[in-house]
């Protein structure tokens, strides 16, 4: 009976794994759709693209307000509910809201490469983390609410590769990683959307202008 009652109990984990695995994969590649924006700049020009995120802001936190009080938007609000985590359901989901924003200050703060290095930084160095960090690990950090080591490692490693083929200089790649991972590990849920890039665009912006 005790060996039926632990298969169980594993069965029942490894489904809740799955199960949160596959919520931050949408999550995630929800997230990484912010990648186009600096594209968006190129051929549109930032104000037009500031426009697009602003209103695309606007249109979400409507679409939220209806969710809360029980009306449903065709598209997303079925979206949100496939991509909101369990803890969030109950509340205001405000990823797209503070990703929307934290694209927005790149864009408004910083010129190239420092606004797409920050945008990238953004969209990639975030949802690396998350995503390694939900699948590889094994270590986490003290009073940081979950963020481990492997998340963090895989936040540099991909910043850095990122940064060093725009650039092509290693060790204002390496700081501008640093910065990136550690904003990405503080401990704020969403408002890391805005501080990220707007930490590591900042550091950008000095090395390389």
């Amino acid at each position: 009976m005790e060996l039926f009652s632990t298969v169980g109990v594993l069965y029942l984990r490894e489904k809740d794994f799955a199960e949160e695995l596959k919520t931050e994969l949408i999550r995630k590649s929800i997230h990484m759709l912010i990648a186009l924006v600096p594209l968006l700049a190129s051929l549109l020009g930032a104000a037009i693209t500031l426009a697009l995120l602003a209103a695309g802001v606007l249109f979400y936190s409507f679409a939220e307000y209806q969710r809360k009080h029980g009306r449903s938007i065709p598209l997303i609000t079925r979206i949100t509910n496939a991509a909101a985590r369990q803890t969030d359901r109950e509340g205001m989901i405000l990823g797209p809201i503070t990703l929307g924003i934290g694209a927005m200050v790149s864009l408004l703060l910083y010129p190239a490469p420092a606004s797409i290095i920050a945008i990238y930084s953004l969209a990639f160095g975030d949802s690396i983390s998350s995503i390694a960090g939900k699948l590889f690990g094994r270590s986490p950090f003290p009073y940081l609410q979950g963020k481990t080591l492997e998340g963090s490692l895989a936040c540099f490693i991909l910043v850095f590769y990122i940064t060093f083929r725009m650039v092509g200089t290693p060790l204002p790649s390496l700081v501008i990683a640093g910065v990136a991972t550690i904003l990405e590990a503080v401990p704020i849920k969403d408002l890391d959307n805005i501080i990220l890039p707007m930490g590591s665009g900042f550091a950008a912006s000095l090395l390389f202008l």
